[in-house]
């Protein structure tokens, strides 16, 4: 996990979380709300230039680049502070905040897929069931033993984790998308070559996450992949090799 440590100078009020917006071309008919990775333990704000940020920000300009005329909406998210912070779990009442704001601006009805990496695939898991999710896109989250899945039941999670993922094992995603599936949510879970960074075929990662972002809006159908990984069973519907 990335770590940080020295607070911006730029952020009048560092302790506020922050959405960078870009509309839809024309009539907004999702939204998808990109969320970035962290550090296990940290009340210091993630800086500007962060790995982390510059990750989901590059995400972010993909998806809306190619979608925007289809109606999506995009906004990333910049936390508060950079760590998970143990019980605080900081990065997932971001997240809450954020969808929230999201639903104030664009109303209930419109459909809000979370999009994380990291640390931030965590907050988007467990944000998973919020008013106006529709799906979760996870990319090589991190997800402790235990982390919580009940709350899945019904949604649709799509996993994408690097096969040499040496910052968060891929077992942990493996042995997560087991448990939401016994809590009944749609899951389906990708493995593909590299690290944790997803910058190697990292278009083939973009790519990934506008298709769950355009399919969980309504406004595609899913991948022909993505949708037979849903029909199938466990383990073979949760290591497919992208």
């Amino acid at each position: 996990m990335t770590e940080f440590s020295t607070p911006d100078a730029d952020r009048p009020d560092p302790r506020s979380p922050e959405l960078e917006q870009r509309s839809a071309v024309g009539e907004t008919r999702g939204i998808a709300l990109f969320c970035h990775g962290g550090t296990p333990a940290s009340i210091e704000p993630p800086k500007t230039r962060a790995l982390s940020l510059v990750r989901m920000r590059a995400f972010e300009q993909y998806v809306h680049a190619s979608t925007a005329d289809q109606g999506i909406a995009t906004a990333v998210l910049r936390y508060r502070v950079a760590g998970w912070n143990g019980e605080a779990a900081d990065a997932y009442q971001d997240v809450r905040w954020a969808i929230g704001q999201l639903r104030e601006q664009h109303g209930t009805d419109v459909p809000i897929v979370l999009v994380g990496h990291s640390m931030g695939g965590r907050a988007a898991l467990r944000a998973g069931g919020e008013p106006s999710v529709t799906a979760v896109c996870a990319l090589a989250p991190w997800t402790p033993p235990g982390e919580p899945v009940m709350h899945l039941g019904g949604q649709t999670v799509v996993i994408l984790h690097g096969r040499g993922d040496r910052w968060v094992p891929p077992r942990l995603s493996a042995e997560f998308a087991v448990r939401a599936r016994r809590a009944h949510a749609r899951v389906a879970r990708f493995t593909i070559v590299g690290g944790h960074g997803m910058v190697r075929r990292s278009q083939r990662w973009h790519r990934f996450a506008r298709d769950v972002v355009l399919a969980g809006t309504g406004l595609a159908p899913m991948p022909e992949a993505i949708a037979d990984a849903l029909r199938q069973p466990s383990p073979e519907g949760l290591a497919v090799p992208l």
